[in-house]
């Protein structure tokens, strides 16, 4: 059984390369990502973050050249949340699409509170990248 699922994307004016060399990089996730505001290190293979939540680890894709940003997060009760996030061409700009899912026990409000919460992530990030250059 599949689980309901919710895109929120944004446009930002710059290249797919750009984009991604940026948001592919877990040092600058506390810069655009409220949920990891707190300080970022890497252990091993895992980056650990602090978050509202407390402490999560965050596993990313390797580097690739398809703008997959995909990222897992264990949370600090163990469970494992996979965040599929893509930066795609859009003409001469981008459009970084993320993908959330509508987990067990999670309800519809919970889930628009995410989606909220994602998309003023992928605000910020525009802001930044927008100001770049």
């Amino acid at each position: 059984m599949s689980w309901p699922v919710q895109h929120v994307s944004i446009s930002i004016n710059r290249t797919p390369d750009k984009v991604y060399a940026y948001a592919a990089k877990p040092e600058n996730l506390p810069e655009w990502a409220a949920g990891l505001s707190g300080s970022i290190r890497r252990v091993g293979e895992t980056w650990v973050a602090d978050s509202p939540m407390g402490q999560v680890k965050i596993r990313f894709a390797p580097e690739n050249s398809f703008g997959i940003l995909d990222h897992d997060v264990t949370l600090p009760n163990g469970e494992v949340v996979h965040n599929p996030m893509r930066v795609l061409r859009n003409d001469t700009e981008s459009e970084v699409v993320f993908t959330l899912f509508q987990r067990p026990g999670m309800s519809l409000e919970n889930l628009q509170s995410d989606a909220n919460q994602v998309f003023e992530d992928l605000l910020k990030l525009k802001m930044i990248l927008e100001e770049k250059d």
